[in-house]
This record gives C-alpha cells, structure tokens and sequence, in this order.
C-alpha cells in the first residue's frame, strides 16, 4: 500500500463532503473529487484512493491541494485558464463575414475554409468558427423559382382553401404523373452492409426502359389511386380520369389539383371534363408544382422504393411499383398541409422584393 496521507478536515466540511457524495443531482466529477478528499481525510493513501475510485495519482494529487488551498468550495469549480491564443480581432471577423457574403475568390465560385483562411490571412479553423458562429455555409446553395403567373394569389387561395377546408360531398385528389421512370439494374452485385462499412451499389447501370406513374392523392386520408402507363399523354391522362371515376363513389364531386402540364389542358380532356360534370380541375400557379401535395408522395416512392431498387424489365419495376402502392393504401397517412394561402403570397412577394433589391 501506498503512504497514507492525512488531510485535516475543517469542522463542517465533512458533512458538506458527505452530502456532495449522496446528492443524486451533483455531477459526477464533483463527486469523484469529494471521495478523494474524503478518503484522503480518512488517512487512506494515495494508492489505496486509486485502487478504490479508479482515478490517476496526479488527479488525487491535484484536488488534495485544492482543497488545502480553497476547501470545499474549490472542489466545486474549475479553475480559468487564460485561451491559448487571443480572440480574433472584432474587424477580422467582419471581413471574413463581408467577403463571405459580397465576394467570391478568383478561381472558384464559393469558398472553402483554406481559400478564406489564405485571403484573409487566419487559419481554417478561424474560418470554421467564424461561419459557424455566424450561420454561414459557402458550400451549400438551395434552388428556388418563384412563379410570375398573374393570376398567383387567386389560384394560390383556390388550391390551399382546399387543402384546408375541403368542400361537402367531394373528394379531393392531388393529381400529377411521375414520368420517365427508370428500370435500371447494376452491372455488378453490390456488397451487403457490414459494421464500419455502408451496403454498396455500382455506379453504373444497364437500362431497361421506362415507365410513367400517373398518381392520384386523397388529400383527406392519403389514399393513392396509382397507374403505370407507357406514355404521359393525353390519352393515357383520359385513361386514368376514367379509372378515378370508376373508383371514387358516384355521389361524391371529384376536385383534382392538377399543374399546367399541357396534357391536363388538351382539348380532348377538356371534352372530357365537359361530360363528366362532377369532375373540377383546379390549376397550381405555373412554377409552383411544389403547391401540389402528391409531388410529396413522388418524393417518398423515390426515396424508399425507387432509387435505389434494381429492375431487370420494365414489368419488374411496374411490379414494385404496385407492390409499393398497395402497401401504402393499406395504411394510408396523409400529408397535412399547414401554411395558409396569406403567408405563402407573402413569402414570394418577399422573395421578388429581394430579387428586385439585387439587380
């Protein structure tokens, strides 16, 4: 065993130990450092400490000192230590900000920590603190497109009034087609996933043709009325009106939200229309597909079904398409939609106010 060394304990701080020690909302350092001096005050040696609290000898060193020297307050803090370096200068600071937002460097279009650490003569991890402090991200850039449709407050208002207070006696449908859609297969078998290492897929691909998904959301409940189909046009758009009237009760009005695709504009359709009276076609504005509810579930086949799948045909793909249709009808979830019809035409007033700003 190691020398003993015994520590004089004040009167009182053995109870103020004791009650560190048993407090269920002191941390835990605080309490390995209360042990110590408490063992230490019991005459118990430095090795013996060690064995006990699983702690390194310069630590039970450290705080026997400590407490000689500040008692049992100095257990409780930590001392300060000056920074290892001085703060940036208020006026650096600004520039990385200003260069960030105003500037672009000579042989790039953003720029990267080295690139702003060698412009302004601080080092990256500088840059780093700086745009992480401030909220700024160089290297990410968001797409957007703000709509000049006329007529965008009156269809915005139509659309989202019935999103959020659907008519009597009627459904609503979110109506559009997911085209293009890719049987692609992989060239090679890719690796299962393993610990410290992601499945993996080739990057190339063997096509095997095309679909398109023609879907029609219930805004209400989420059911989709889905049909893969060759082509996208108006024909096949007809088709697919035909098989939602066949589905959806008769006694109920039929409201589709539709984009400004042409095909959902063509005569024939319009003909269509004109015969089937409880059929209402409501347009998004042009540049706002995003106002469309069922692009929300375009996304959600992509990501879980389609993107990463491999089809060897085109029927395959169809096939798990299907598949995927049917198992979401059988626990359909609604996308709710939140923002009103006021705060979306506010949103893009803004938006052309600081487009407008910047040119």
């Amino acid at each position: 065993m190691g020398k003993k060394v015994r520590i004089q304990l004040a009167p009182g701080d053995r109870d103020r130990l004791e009650a560190l020690i048993a407090n269920g909302n002191t941390s835990q350092k605080h309490v390995r450092r209360a042990q110590i001096v408490a063992q230490a005050g019991d005459g118990v040696g430095t090795d013996e400490i060690q064995r006990r609290l699983g702690v390194s000898k310069p630590t039970i060193r450290r705080w026997r000192t400590r407490y000689v020297e500040a008692g049992v307050d100095g257990l409780c803090r930590d001392k300060t230590r000056p920074p290892g370096k001085p703060p940036l200068d208020a006026a650096v600071v600004m520039r990385v900000i200003e260069k960030t937002k105003t500037e672009t460097p000579p042989d790039a279009t953003h720029w990267s920590l080295r690139t702003m650490a060698k412009a302004v003569g601080i080092s990256p991890s500088s840059v780093q603190a700086i745009w992480k402090a401030h909220g700024l991200k160089p290297h990410l850039v968001a797409t957007f497109k703000l709509s000049n449709d006329p007529r965008f407050a009156e269809k915005v208002e139509d659309v989202v009034g019935l999103y959020l207070n659907p008519p009597e006696r009627a459904i609503v449908l979110s109506v559009d087609e997911k085209s293009q859609i890719q049987a692609l297969d992989r060239t090679q078998p890719g690796l299962p996933m393993k610990k410290a290492r992601a499945g993996t897929m080739t990057h190339d691909y063997k096509r095997h043709g095309t679909t398109t998904l023609f879907a029609a959301l219930d805004v209400l409940d989420g059911r989709v009325i889905g049909q893969c189909m060759q082509k996208h046009r108006h024909q096949e758009f007809i088709r697919f009106l035909n098989r939602i009237n066949r589905e959806v009760a008769p006694d109920l009005d039929v409201h589709l939200i539709a984009d400004n695709y042409a095909t959902h504009k063509h005569p024939k359709v319009k003909a269509w229309l004109a015969r089937h009276p409880r059929f209402h076609m409501h347009f998004t504005p042009t540049s706002a597909s995003w106002l469309n509810l069922v692009e929300r579930f375009f996304a959600e086949i992509t990501r879980k079904r389609i993107r990463r799948g491999v089809f060897r045909s085109v029927v395959e793909l169809q096939m798990d398409i299907n598949d995927y249709l049917d198992q979401h009808n059988a626990e359909p979830k609604p996308f709710v939609w939140t923002a009103s019809a006021n705060s979306i035409t506010e949103k893009v007033k803004r938006g052309k106010q600081a487009l407008e700003s910047q040119h």
